[in-house]
């Protein structure tokens, strides 16, 4: 159903599958007292939660373990106004189970830069909300 607004929220389940759909999404969390946004490719679990993989030594890392945080993605069309936008928030933290690293080593994400000491962060999907909204091609 769409709102006055134009768009159209959408369910837990709709929200999951968009989010398997894309590679790339943005963590907002807060660095040094102010809000901060990095994008980064990541993975769904079993559970919804999302997951990176990093530098354990990573400016990322040290800020967010821990802390709850938001995740958005999303995908557009210019042409056609139409896209979605999906949120998770929750607490994010460094994967330290030794068979949860390794499961998540053949499973998860491999992150897009190389590293020697990779972690896998885990972003608890607590809270995960998202809109639609389906445009018409503008009448420029």
């Amino acid at each position: 159903m769409f709102h006055n607004d134009g768009f159209r929220t959408l369910d837990r389940q709709e929200c999951l599958r968009l989010l398997a759909k894309v590679p790339v999404g943005r963590v907002v969390y807060t660095r040094r007292a102010l809000p901060a946004v990095l994008p980064v490719n990541f993975s769904l679990d079993t559970d919804s939660s999302v997951l990176l993989c990093t530098s354990a030594t990573s400016d990322l890392v040290r800020a967010i373990d821990g802390v709850v945080v938001a995740f958005e993605a999303d995908d557009f069309d210019a042409a056609t106004r139409s896209g979605w936008s999906v949120v998770v928030t929750g607490r994010a933290s460094v994967v330290t189970d030794p068979d949860e690293h390794e499961r998540l080593s053949r499973t998860g994400p491999q992150s897009w830069v190389v590293t020697r000491d990779g972690v896998y962060v885990r972003i608890e999907a607590e809270m995960i909300t998202g809109r639609e909204i389906a445009g018409v091609r503008g009448t420029d």
